[in-house]
């Protein structure tokens, strides 16, 4: 699951949604967090994060995509498979949601710009890339995909080549599709009953 997925799966509480951002770039122990600015719905968001990793790291359908690419992007199969998903995700969006993605996405930017003051400095350069080029609803067509896995790839300490996946995705679409439609209930259900219920 990549940033699409982490969004909406947040739910509509703006800290959770927030927290959930910044999971990959909060590291070290939850319970640390409590003594940072953070708040609780923030701290929860990025407990969400790493339940929805967790989640789709080991679940049998997601392996069972990964099975499919692993004989080229190997290591890199579990970034492949993130992206895969949230351009399956972005193109079936309206099964989904009642908001069209456009305005989805434009939500969530309002949200970064109302709280750049509790995001970290570090991020303004991806955030402005994020927002102007509008990477979440070009998730849904495969040159949004595309450029998104160059960019990617590009931050990678070994190459990579993960910038010609949509090869492979074009190829097996069908298989990569009908998976994402089995794992995704299952995902929502998990973070739901998380966020009713967090326990961390």
């Amino acid at each position: 699951m990549n940033y699409l997925s982490h969004i909406y799966l947040s739910g509509d509480n703006e800290d959770i949604i927030l927290g959930n951002f910044l999971g990959d770039y909060v590291k070290g122990h939850l319970s640390k967090l409590h003594d940072t600015s953070y708040n609780k719905d923030i701290i929860l968001g990025i407990a969400l994060h790493r339940q929805i990793d967790a989640f789709t790291d080991q679940h049998p359908i997601v392996k069972q995509s990964m099975s499919r690419i692993r004989h080229r992007y190997h290591k890199f199969s579990g970034i492949v498979i993130d992206m895969f998903y949230d351009h399956i995700f972005a193109k079936n969006f309206h099964h989904f949601s009642a908001i069209e993605l456009e305005n989805f996405s434009a939500n969530f930017y309002q949200i970064l710009q109302k709280r750049e003051d509790d995001l970290p400095a570090a991020l303004d350069r991806m955030i402005i890339s994020m927002t102007s080029r509008d990477w979440l609803t070009n998730y849904a067509n495969l040159e949004g995909l595309k450029w998104s896995l160059k960019g990617i790839s590009s931050r990678l300490k070994y190459e990579s080549d993960i910038e010609n996946a949509t090869e492979i995705l074009t190829a097996q679409y069908q298989e990569f599709e009908d998976d994402f439609f089995q794992f995704f209930p299952e995902i929502q259900a998990h973070c739901q009953k998380f966020i009713e219920n967090p326990v961390f």
